[in-house]
């Protein structure tokens, strides 16, 4: 089959509701990809940072088989031992206590807001159940995530949306005390780097205030990790590099190296607050999405956390030596990357470079996103930039 006999009949029987690149891939290799007609990319994408430790990987695969013939669902009415070591590792290594396991991000998310608002509701009663987000913030597409999402766009076609969120602008801590001050906010809810948004890191001394503003109001900090979470940005979470301790973290995306897994971690404030039947799903914690799980954290050590921290500098250097004047700034954190373009469009420039063998990704309404395998060398680096240099020359 060759890539436009693939997308013609892929456009025939699945629904247009992505924007896709006419890119039809058929295998992959470590930081590598190869299409139908054979052509080679650089995958600076991982799937929307979704293949953390690359594609391919022969540990990966092996356990995945070995637990597919062990056993492949359970539900969670029944224990399985692969679902409890991954919230055991997860716990180890952040301090938190406990771990929900859902499938996606979006409703890992939904599962803190409901955690946030059962513990609101127990302890203070009703009145008490707004929940705080920012502007150029993404949280989900389901209809609640996407009420706590702070950007207009999304914000369309689905009316009514839930009710009891609101939006402030980052870095303004007059506004969110403004906002969240009034004795009716259950949680804060923050991305310590806005990916959707634009790749936007938030202020560090901003952040430890609105921490300390939500630990004397018994307002749950809650942060929305499903991008930034498991690696991605130069350790297990971003907010162990900012110096806080939210009452709970969601987590998503890279965590099972492509399988769907997901799920939030509570601290004991709140990890208690929601017992049998409260909060649920089939598939969370899945032995097959967990034993891909344990791989990934076995493979992502603080050693190969230091690694990521290394090329994120590495990747963010070249670009700007390349002094284009097409890139108005360089940011992000870890492997998570965004490059600010002026003077041309973002998302044609993506496309070029997807043409060109570069898979990158945009945000935001000017940025060149690059969320690569965590994993990837600096020779598959050096590939990539090779293919990005000319794209971006004047």
């Amino acid at each position: 089959m060759t890539n436009q006999e693939l997308i013609q009949e892929h456009d025939k029987y699945i629904m247009g509701t992505y924007g896709r690149f006419p890119v039809a891939l058929s295998h992959g290799l470590g930081a590598l990809l190869y299409d139908f007609d054979g052509k080679e990319y650089v995958d600076f994408a991982s799937g929307i940072g979704v293949n953390s430790i690359g594609h391919g990987n022969p540990v990966w695969v092996k356990a995945i088989a070995d637990q597919a013939m062990r056993l492949g669902h359970a539900s969670n009415l029944y224990y399985t031992e692969p679902a409890m070591r991954v919230a055991k590792t997860l716990c180890e290594r952040t301090g938190f206590d406990q771990a929900f396991f859902a499938n996606s991000g979006a409703e890992s998310n939904e599962g803190l807001f409901k955690l946030a608002r059962k513990y609101s509701r127990d302890k203070y009663g009703g009145g008490r159940d707004k929940i705080v987000t920012l502007l150029q913030s993404f949280h989900g597409r389901t209809i609640t995530g996407l009420s706590a999402t702070g950007q207009d766009a999304f914000q369309q076609h689905f009316f009514p949306f839930t009710a009891g969120f609101a939006h402030v602008k980052a870095g303004d801590m007059d506004a969110l005390v403004a906002e969240a001050g009034n004795g009716d906010t259950a949680a804060v809810l923050l991305e310590l780097v806005q990916g959707e948004g634009g790749v936007l890191p938030l202020d560090r001394d901003y952040v430890a205030q609105v921490a300390a503003f939500c630990e004397e109001r018994d307002i749950l900090l809650l942060l929305d990790e499903v991008q930034t979470g498991i690696g991605r940005t130069g350790s297990l979470f971003a907010f162990q590099q900012y110096g806080i301790r939210p009452d709970a973290v969601s987590f998503a995306k890279g965590i099972a190296g492509g399988l769907p897994f997901g799920g939030f971690l509570a601290g004991e404030k709140c990890s208690k607050v929601l017992g049998p039947g409260q909060h649920a799903t089939t598939f969370g914690g899945n032995p097959i999405a967990a034993a891909a799980a344990l791989v990934v954290l076995t493979i992502l050590t603080e050693a190969e956390l230091l690694e990521v921290g290394k090329k994120g500098q590495y990747i963010q250097e070249k670009v700007r030596a390349m002094n284009s004047p097409y890139v108005a700034e360089v940011r992000g954190m870890g492997l998570m990357i965004g490059v600010v373009i002026q003077g041309m469009a973002h998302k044609e420039l993506a496309r070029t470079l997807n043409a060109a063998g570069l898979l990158a990704l945009t945000a935001g309404s000017d940025t060149l996103r690059f969320l690569p395998p965590l994993t990837l060398t600096y020779e598959e680096i050096d590939r990539g930039l090779k293919v990005l240099a000319p794209v971006l020359a004047p």
